[in-house]
């Protein structure tokens, strides 16, 4: 009977004990690769396992309970306390049999860059990195700034940083799951430090977010002639040399056009190699994108301008207000959100994200 209700479910049950056996094998054990491939695909089972094994449990102790209900009046109270509680573990599983983004576990590369509004722009994405920084700390994740080419007066005027997870998380903990909602263009409303008239200014920050991938990540494979590679010596804020080797490295697809700098690693192997993952990450999450254009099911949007009027969120400083104009937020802790306490914000993204799957599966 629960096959023929759930055979969704019953196959992932399948496929996780399966995964689970496959772990403790000696093979996988000594293959790092694998073992953390089948890790992701054995946490992206867990929920719909979990949830499949709560409505069992009700199930048979309902059916049970029935039986007995007639005999014994404690199992005839039983029986209708279940009958209550078997609709929600039903909900709770096909709401967790809904398909989610595959990328979800993935850990992400952010870039930030200063929009219109020159030096006030560069110190409000500079804001946004503190913000996003803070966020992943409470998340228990770490940042890695990649590049980064910063203003004197200590503003951003681009930054890339690796935001990964400790571990294999469950796709609803993963960074992508939750900062994926952050691409698109940022407005900030306040008096800049440099206007001396108190003026209001309204200026930009645009982000773009995409999952990283995995080093060997056979979904993307990259023809070695297809790169140009330019070799040069890293710089600091104003021009500033980092270092006396030339150990920056640009590496160009010729075929996409995509450009890639990196020069926070110690030496030009490890910059090389840091810049080859980034690029297979962008032509990774290109290639979602357009498969998922194609099976007209795009995935949350990114706004790429950096136009003033294309934003997803508004900063409002003078009223300490947050707005997410996507989903309608809007909160007076705006203070609290630039320290990290960012949440609240991205779980109203969620929720909207969520609600749609959950009406276009019906």
């Amino acid at each position: 009977m629960a096959d023929e209700q759930f055979p969704a479910a019953a196959t992932a049950l399948e496929e996780y004990q399966s995964i689970e056996e496959q772990m403790a094998s000696p093979e996988i054990v000594s293959n790092p690769d694998k073992l953390r491939k089948l890790g992701r695909r054995h946490a992206e089972l867990g929920s719909i396992v979990s949830a499949y094994k709560a409505w069992l449990q009700i199930r048979d102790d309902l059916e049970a309970a029935q039986e007995m209900a007639s005999e014994d009046a404690d199992f005839a109270e039983e029986a209708k306390r279940l009958e209550g509680e078997l609709p929600a573990a039903e909900e709770k599983l096909r709401t967790a049999l809904i398909p989610r983004d595959p990328d979800d576990a993935r850990d992400t590369i952010m870039e930030i860059k200063a929009g219109t509004g020159g030096e006030e722009a560069a110190l409000f994405a500079g804001d946004l990195l503190r913000m996003y920084t803070r966020y992943a700390e409470k998340r228990g994740w770490t940042v890695n700034i990649q590049s980064e080419n910063t203003t004197e007066l200590g503003g951003v005027k681009d930054v890339q940083i690796a935001i990964r997870a400790k571990g294999t998380p469950a796709p609803e903990d993963g960074v992508w799951a939750s900062m994926k909602y952050e691409g698109g263009v940022h407005r900030v409303q306040r008096v800049p430090v440099t206007e001396s008239q108190g003026r209001i200014q309204t200026s930009a920050a645009g982000v773009i977010v995409f999952p990283e991938a995995d080093e060997d990540d056979d979904e993307i494979e990259i023809d070695p002639k297809d790169l140009k590679i330019d070799i040069f010596m890293s710089s600091g804020p104003g021009g500033q040399s980092v270092n006396t080797t030339y150990s920056a490295v640009r590496m160009t697809h010729i075929p996409t056009g995509i450009v890639v700098s990196m020069q926070d690693e110690k030496s030009q192997i490890q910059n090389r190699a840091a810049a080859l993952r980034v690029l297979k990450s962008r032509l990774l999450a290109m290639k979602h994108e357009q498969e998922a254009a194609e099976a007209a099911d795009m995935r949350h949007s990114q706004v790429r301008s950096l136009d003033r009027s294309e934003r997803i969120r508004t900063y409002n400083f003078p009223e300490n207000r947050i707005v997410d104009h996507r989903t309608n937020y809007k909160a007076y802790n705006l203070d609290a959100v630039l320290d990290g306490d960012l949440q609240a914000v991205i779980d109203s993204d969620i929720q909207a994200d969520e609600a749609e799957r959950l009406a276009n599966q019906k």
